[in-house]
């Protein structure tokens, strides 16, 4: 989703923002003696309306329905106790057209004492602390962390005794909790039922809660992930409830896809390609075993692409790890600065996924077409591509350790990458040559300061007089590159302001950022993109083009919706503009 929004999100926003709300009678809402709590968590407790965020043009006077007037009283007491005052009074007046609610909060409920009895420390989960009022939820909610912590590291025997003694004449609350841990428990035997066209085996080689393995509610939640990746089923439930004598089998209902024909068309703007739209068709389960057949096309004025894909889960057991089958067949045609790529390829791979590590290692045949486009006005002649066409077989490598907290939007954790390919003479106008890129992230957030670094190295030797076409070396730029530049505008780079449309045989970038909440869901961020480009192998001493900018981040349920204007430090009249749907890190 990297540089894209697509009309269907405008839409759903703008039919969410302008459509006509149903008119229920209501009365003006006012409030007055609280000391603890804002208006505003008032309003959000007894659903009083206000105007949304982007709806700025509404009258913002708080508003509560007619119908939850008589309602009041008792979710305004339901309130207050939960936050821990059991004495709060209400004053309640009602005219024609508006309510006055007057608040006496009287003396919260406070905690006295915190005993805890345990075979396992807990005392990091407790987060109550003497003399702070007694929040009902907060309670609850430790009790669910306790839990929740013992499933985690395989403790699924526990007994816990949680209680909260509370004095209404004192004004106090003495907690008490009382665990024993029980033994360490285990995954049993391995039940599955519904399966109808889909092999066991290929259920066996996504579950991660194995049998023998120590029982852990993550390994759990990752079992019902792979499954549902299959893409294959309507539902998956996983039942762990038996137990006999702390080994807990599991039981896996499935019901398959009754739809397994699955379409996708739109329409959006990419900040490199411009407008574009594009559609895709999907069977999953193709001809069984969770197998998927896809045709995807994208349409626009500076690209085209049509492929077909193939996978199948499963396909051996290598020495013990279940590999997948993937391979992908297809034709594109894109403009870079200075040129055009026509390029039709076939590849096929063998992938394994297990935890943080994703590993694969494939083939590609591809056959590249080069033709120099018409240079803007001004661009000196010597700037021409090698045109022509090259064949190139290669086989190739893809390594990945993914230990970052989210994909989407990590907080902790670091990210390594590492990938090859290896141009093989298969006749005499193929290209002989090694491509090799290396990625390292770290992630770490202090407090709400989310602070990260992303490096990256690339090296293109090519070892025959065939050369490659240019599109297969390395171009700076991007919402993961350079943001002072569009994504792969970037050639050889000549000074701290100059760079050419050639591509660079090694590329080296260092990017770092700083992110922080400004306003409820909104970030603002800070960041600094250095980016090398050199003409020669293993050339690192070349110049090197730097980046500042300033960033907003929004946070939505699929990820942060990124917007950065980035400026060449030594140029500020050089800038880019980048969004994208999660970060870069």
């Amino acid at each position: 989703m990297l540089h894209k929004i697509t009309f269907c999100m405008i839409i759903c926003m703008c039919t969410l923002l302008f459509a006509e709300e149903l008119n229920l009678p209501t009365h003006e809402i006012y409030f007055s003696g609280q000391k603890h709590f804002e208006e505003s968590e008032l309003q959000d407790a007894l659903d009083v309306t206000t105007p949304g965020f982007f709806q700025f043009w509404k009258d913002d006077t708080p508003r509560i329905k007619d119908k939850l007037i008589p309602t009041l009283r008792p979710s305004l007491k339901s309130f207050y106790e939960s936050e821990g005052f059991y004495d709060a009074n209400f004053t309640i007046q009602e005219t024609n057209t508006s309510i006055f609610v007057t608040i006496s909060e009287n003396e919260p409920v406070k905690v006295r004492d915190i005993n805890i009895t345990s075979d396992y420390n807990i005392s990091s989960l407790v987060t109550m602390k003497k003399d702070e009022i007694f929040r009902a939820e907060t309670f609850i909610a430790i009790k669910s962390k306790i839990i929740a912590q013992l499933l985690k590291e395989g403790y699924c025997s526990y007994d816990l005794d949680t209680k909260a003694y509370v004095d209404l004449d004192l004004h106090t609350v003495d907690l008490r909790y009382i665990l024993h841990k029980g033994d360490i428990c285990t995954f049993g035997k391995l039940t599955t039922s519904g399966l109808k066209t889909i092999d066991e085996d290929v259920i066996r080689s996504r579950v991660k809660a194995k049998e023998g393995e120590q029982y852990s509610i993550d390994l759990i939640q990752d079992t019902s992930n792979k499954l549902y990746g299959l893409d294959a089923f309507d539902s998956v439930l996983i039942d762990v409830d038996r137990k006999f004598y702390n080994v807990v089998p599991v039981d896996i209902t499935f019901t398959e896809m009754e739809k397994p024909y699955h379409l996708e068309a739109g329409a959006g703007y990419d900040t490199y390609v411009g407008v574009r739209v594009l559609g895709e068709i999907t069977k999953r389960n193709f001809m069984g075993n969770a197998q998927r057949l896809s045709f995807k096309t994208s349409l626009s004025q500076r690209e085209q692409m049509l492929m077909l894909s193939y996978f199948k889960p499963a396909l051996m057991d290598i020495f013990g790890y279940n590999t997948d089958l993937g391979g992908r067949l297809g034709y594109s045609n894109l403009e870079f600065d200075g040129f055009k790529e026509e390029k039709t390829f076939v590849r096929a791979y063998l992938e394994y996924e297990e935890g943080s590590l994703t590993l694969r290692t494939g083939v590609a045949l591809e056959d590249i077409i080069i033709t120099e486009l018409n240079l803007d006005p001004g661009t000196e002649l010597s700037q021409a591509v090698t045109e022509g066409n090259f064949p190139l077989l290669y086989p190739y490598v893809d390594f990945i350790y993914d230990a970052r907290d989210s994909k989407l939007n990590p907080k902790y954790g670091y990210y390594l990458a590492a990938y090859g390919e290896f141009g093989l003479s298969y006749d005499e106008e193929a290209s002989v040559y090694m491509k090799t890129l290396f990625e390292g992230r770290i992630i770490h957030t202090f407090s709400d300061l989310t602070l990260a670094a992303v490096g990256k190295v690339g090296i293109v030797d090519v070892s025959t007089q065939n050369g490659l076409p240019e599109s297969k070396y390395f171009f700076g730029g991007g919402a993961y590159s350079n943001r002072a530049y569009g994504f792969r505008e970037l050639g050889v780079i000549l000074s701290p302001t100059e760079d050419t449309i050639y591509g660079a045989s090694t590329m080296a970038n260092l990017s770092l950022e700083a992110d922080y909440p400004v306003w409820g869901d909104v970030y603002g961020a800070v960041f600094t993109d250095n980016t090398m480009l050199t003409d020669e192998s293993y050339d690192f001493k070349g110049e090197i083009i730097s980046a500042v900018g300033v960033g907003a981040r929004y946070m939505t349920p699929i990820g942060p919706f990124k917007l950065d204007v980035g400026f060449n430090v030594n140029d500020f009249s050089q800038y880019g503009i980048s969004f994208q749907i999660g970060q870069s890190f």
